[in-house]
């Protein structure tokens, strides 16, 4: 089968950066203040040039999908001859430990909330869903953390069902970094929004260890997907770049859960990193992320240095 008609066959059309780039439309979206600093993560290098070319299109892109959704609720409400409440869209973005979706979730949602029609929106890591350190621990499954088995999942489809049955206020459990654990007696209240990005490795991932046959998808709620991929050598760089970033930042504190490897020296965490790294995030990526890439909607392809090589949207 030659090149051309098995790229027919793919359920992505592919373009290139450049390609990419072409199709950015003219924007009014102020981005010469533009704090990338705020946005980016540890050792990731967000530039202008990046936001311009690859994050400014995927972001009208998403307009169009967003505005299409709004007009088909107004359509059915007519049809229909009745008002049903309107609900949050949601864009879910997955991907490896390490790979850059956080960044790319508060930059999506920055540019969102620069969209003419100003709409309310609000980001919610699924880290906040994982079960409290004490669960894990009892269930032994602390190496395991970030694993599907480790999330509870009930909770998470309760927050995502209240969404879209239109609650008016709904909560979200917060995680700390810093202490490795869920914080207790804080929850992110999201009031009324109309976009709602929901970040985390785990959420186009299937059910598991399901009975029941009508088990639902996380990615059942929601509107639009989009999965981050590299190539693993440089998911593992990234991860061990950042593992060593933070031993001479956040981990110092002494109230960091990871103390501990600030003092120790640098082979000594080096190798403790590459074990965490092919006993934990190395076998969750192969196991249980990468397997949901083609369930995505929109797949940013990354190269060296965190630089975006190539987006696939899914055809319609």
């Amino acid at each position: 089968m030659n090149k051309q008609l098995t790229k027919d066959y793919s359920p992505y059309l592919t373009f290139n950066r450049s390609e990419w780039s072409a199709l950015s439309r003219r924007s009014t979206i102020p981005l010469e203040d533009l704090d990338l600093q705020s946005l980016q993560g540890v050792n990731d290098r967000l530039s202008l040039s990046e936001v311009t070319e690859v994050y400014q299109p995927i972001s009208q892109l998403l307009n169009l999908y967003y505005l299409n959704a709004k007009n088909m609720h107004k359509d059915s409400n007519h049809f229909l001859q009745m008002e049903t409440k309107k609900v949050p869209y949601i864009i879910g973005i997955a991907g490896s430990v390490a790979v850059g979706k956080s960044t790319t979730a508060r930059m999506i949602q920055y540019l969102i909330s620069e969209w003419p029609e100003q709409p309310k929106v609000d980001l919610v890591t699924t880290d906040g869903f994982l079960y409290p350190n004490e669960i894990l621990e009892s269930k032994g499954l602390m190496k395991k953390k970030g694993f599907p088995e480790s999330y509870d999942i009930s909770k998470l489809f309760k927050f995502l069902s209240e969404l879209k049955s239109g609650q008016s206020v709904v909560q979200a459990p917060v995680y700390s970094h810093l202490t490795y654990n869920i914080v207790r007696d804080e929850m992110q209240t999201l009031t009324e929004p109309d976009i709602v990005i929901v970040e985390g490795i785990n959420v186009l991932q299937p059910p598991k260890n399901v009975r029941g046959k009508d088990k639902p998808f996380i990615s059942d709620f929601f509107d639009f997907s989009i999965y981050i991929d590299a190539e693993e050598a440089n998911v593992e760089k990234w991860y061990k770049e950042r593992f060593q970033l933070l031993r001479s930042t956040a981990f110092k504190n002494p109230k960091s859960y990871f103390n501990k490897f600030a003092k120790m020296s640098e082979g000594e965490a080096l190798a403790i990193a590459d074990r965490i790294w092919k006993e934990t995030n190395h076998t969750n990526l192969k196991k249980n992320i990468l397997p949901t890439k083609n369930r995505a909607d929109l797949i940013i392809e990354k190269g060296e240095g965190h630089s975006v090589t190539e987006v696939k949207v899914r055809k319609l």
